[in-house]
């Protein structure tokens, strides 16, 4: 059974989501683009928005990620605006929205109502009241590696409805099936029943 991974960094792997670096060459498989709060030129945003623009092939599934971080060494209100550009393209090409967040899910949960596509947070590990706050205004968890071995997140996961979530194994070291394997424990589910639901819930955000 093959088992797909919502967020990767792994250019050659098929079965997922591949995130796009900043000005790289899409793959020939799924892959979502998009500028990280990291990675924003202040100097030259709409170079930068042109790239995402004209490397929107076939294969791309998601704009993403991007999202506000207040860990980097951005204004604030230049994320911000980005962050809304991105959204509006999501907007114009129907695509979902892989959301990066750190320290700012009220300020994202804020933008929710400009989208008019799914948002999904990646690498979600915060705590439980974020985490229904996100549930209650529609908000997609995808859950990476930290669910392994993280008791209060496999609550959290525990206490995730099924439609509502991915996994993914970001940048991380580690194999897929793990998460699965993990997952179907937690949710008291077959592999089988999870792998199904988790493409079921692909199929929902891609067809808005």
């Amino acid at each position: 059974m093959e088992f797909f991974d919502f967020h990767h960094h792994k250019k050659h792997f098929r079965n997922g989501i591949y995130n796009l670096d900043i000005e790289q060459i899409p793959p020939d498989s799924l892959y979502s683009i998009g500028i990280h709060p990291h990675d924003i030129d202040i100097y030259d945003i709409e170079r930068q928005l042109s790239w995402m623009r004209n490397m929107m092939f076939q294969n791309c599934f998601a704009i993403g990620e991007c999202g506000l971080d207040s860990l980097v060494p951005i204004d604030q209100k230049i994320q911000e605006a980005v962050f809304l550009r991105q959204i509006n393209i999501s907007n114009e090409v129907k695509k979902p929205v892989i959301i990066h967040c750190v320290r700012k899910f009220y300020e994202v949960i804020s933008f929710k109502k400009k989208a008019e596509q799914p948002m999904i947070i990646h690498g979600f590990n915060k705590k439980q009241q974020i985490a229904k706050d996100l549930l209650a205004n529609n908000f997609y968890l995808s859950f990476g590696k930290a669910v392994l071995y993280n008791l209060s997140l496999q609550h959290i996961l525990k206490n995730t409805p099924l439609d509502k979530f991915f996994l993914e194994t970001d940048n991380e070291d580690f194999k897929i099936e793990e998460l699965y394997l993990k997952v179907s424990e937690i949710k008291e589910i077959s592999l089988e029943d999870l792998n199904e639901q988790i493409l079921e819930n692909l199929h929902t955000i891609r067809n808005g």
